[in-house]
């Protein structure tokens, strides 16, 4: 596996300021009480003294900073952002944002308020796109109207905006595995997620428009915060657009390396098995396979077997939330260090830190071949593997 890596161009001149939200033309005529929101202006935190470390002790550093944040305590004095939400807010979409789902959309414009509680307010209707009901995964198109209704304050309150060590955000930008002028691959360690969101302060996305001084980078798709890998960033408008395309579309072939538990029988397989999301009590998300649920199919591709382990390719054909993990448990074979499905199934050896699932290719119509090696973490893993594997020397005598 080669791994393809493109010399970092210059960063191409500015389109201009980002136009916002609420200042496109041809919104419905509104009260005094119900003035569009008008995002505020976020502080940058002062750029580190500390000396440049190198791409591992980067990596170190995000996982520890990640780790802290989601440890510190909520109970510091903070006001409630919800209630900067607390009266009809309406939003235009924009050309930049065109082709976004609603969901995406909100999360980064409704600072404060909790994906969960977005996904509820869409579900009530309190979300209405030109006057009408709509789902989270509706389409905007430049010129719809975004209506959110007041947003009740809760009781708890609400974490500052993290701030990101320039260390952090520029170790990140050290994985940066290929760049053009209109898109960025990153090799995203494990444990992060790619933005931030409920519960979590920060994401990659975050780390890197810090890093590169670029206020227009968005994510093209999505990976689960414990898969390492492959994560496409478009630099540009067109290229997001272009190859969101591509991945509906199928077009965009996507290679994880994954250890799952048992011995996988067929060399070769396709795993048909639909998939519903469905929300825990306390607003976490899960998937399973039902009739009712989305068409899905993943391809699995045995590379490698151990006593109790198997490592496999996966390739998705489509994108649903968890697709591979379920796709394994729904046939006996749950990723190792899962930690949402299949923990219960037994396993002999160590148990791993991380979930061992990583996004190691990315084949992309009219761009070359992309890829990352597997990390040091699962390659300790896969070495454990082997050396049980390795049948015990006889005594002299016996030889």
């Amino acid at each position: 596996m080669t791994n393809s890596r493109n010399t970092r161009k210059p960063a191409p001149p500015s389109r201009g300021q980002h136009r916002s939200d609420s200042a496109a033309a041809g919104r419905p005529p509104v009260s005094k009480a119900s003035k569009p929101h008008t995002a505020r202006p976020s502080s940058r935190p002062p750029k580190s003294s500390q000396p440049a470390h190198n791409p591992e002790q980067y990596l170190q550093q995000v996982l520890e900073q990640v780790a802290e944040l989601s440890d510190d305590s909520s109970d510091a004095a903070a006001p409630d952002a919800t209630q900067d939400w607390q009266q009809v807010t309406w939003f235009v979409v924009t050309e930049y944002q065109e082709g976004q789902r609603l969901d995406n959309f909100l999360v980064t414009r409704l600072k404060g308020v909790p994906k969960t509680r977005i996904y509820r307010l869409i579900r009530e209707g309190e979300v209405r796109v030109n006057k009408g009901r709509v789902r989270a995964d509706t389409r905007l198109q430049v010129g719809d109207q975004v209506r959110v209704a007041p947003i009740r304050r809760h009781v708890h309150q609400v974490k500052t905006e993290a701030v990101i060590s320039d260390s952090l955000a520029q170790g990140l930008a050290a994985r940066i595995v290929y760049e053009d002028e209109g898109l960025i691959v990153l090799d995203k360690p494990s444990g992060i997620a790619v933005h931030g969101g409920s519960g979590v302060e920060f994401g990659v996305i975050e780390a890197l428009r810090q890093a590169l001084g670029k206020t227009y980078l968005e994510l093209i798709h999505r990976i689960d915060r414990d898969t390492s890998g492959l994560l496409m960033i478009s630099k540009k408008r067109s290229v997001l657009k272009k190859l969101q395309d591509h991945l509906r579309d199928g077009q965009i072939r996507k290679t994880y390396q994954a250890i799952v538990k048992g011995q996988v029988l067929l060399d070769k397989q396709r795993i048909n098995a639909p998939l519903l999301r469905y929300e825990l009590p306390n607003g976490e998300r899960r998937v399973r396979v039902t009739a009712d649920g989305k068409p899905s199919q993943t391809d699995w591709l045995v590379m490698e077997r151990f006593s109790g382990a198997t490592l496999v390719e996966a390739s998705p054909l489509t994108g649903r939330t968890h697709q591979i993990r379920v796709h394994g448990l729904s046939i006996g074979h749950a990723l190792l260090g899962d930690d949402k499905y299949g923990h219960e199934q037994a396993y002999q050896g160590t148990a791993p830190r991380r979930l061992c699932l990583h996004a190691a290719r990315l084949q992309i119509p009219d761009y070359p071949l992309i890829s990352a090696p597997m990390p040091d973490d699962m390659q300790a893993v896969l070495a454990e593997l082997r050396q049980a594997k390795k049948p015990k020397t006889l005594p002299k005598d016996h030889a």
